[in-house]
């Protein structure tokens, strides 16, 4: 199992566990560092995505760090989703791409959605969640 975002590779057995690896994804300091700026608490909560969308996007004029805010914005949409919605869990692809697998084996792609929505502002993290919420 290949974990990119964390630098060397890893033997299996220094691997975090299913707890440690959602603890690792949600971090997205950057992302929570950018939010406080402009006054918004990022409480792991579906709220908190309609927040983010009101956001301006100031990021847009730097590409690092859209890239950066992208991929911080899908961890957080799916840290929010994994404590929110029955049966949703991280996973990992054989490339090492985190992506939220749904109770009924869905996989959703919440890296790509940032990235997206880092870009245009569309789809809204917040549409994204309540689409994934109904089912």
């Amino acid at each position: 199992m290949r974990i990119p975002f964390l630098g060397r590779r890893r033997r299996e057995d220094e691997l975090p566990g299913p707890e440690g690896l959602a603890e690792l994804l949600a971090e997205c300091a950057l992302l929570r560092s950018q939010a406080e700026r402009e006054g918004v608490r990022l409480d792991d909560g579906p709220a908190s995505l309609e927040a983010l969308d009101q956001l301006v996007p100031r990021w847009r004029d730097d590409e690092d760090a859209s890239d950066w805010l992208g991929n911080d914005a899908g961890l957080y949409l799916g840290t929010v989703i994994v404590r929110t919605v029955a049966g949703a869990a991280w996973d990992l692809r054989p490339d090492g791409q985190p992506v939220v697998r749904l109770a009924g084996g869905r996989e959703f792609d919440v890296v790509d959605a940032g990235h997206r929505w880092a870009a245009d502002g569309a789809p809204e993290l917040s549409q994204l969640y309540a689409e994934v919420a109904e089912g």
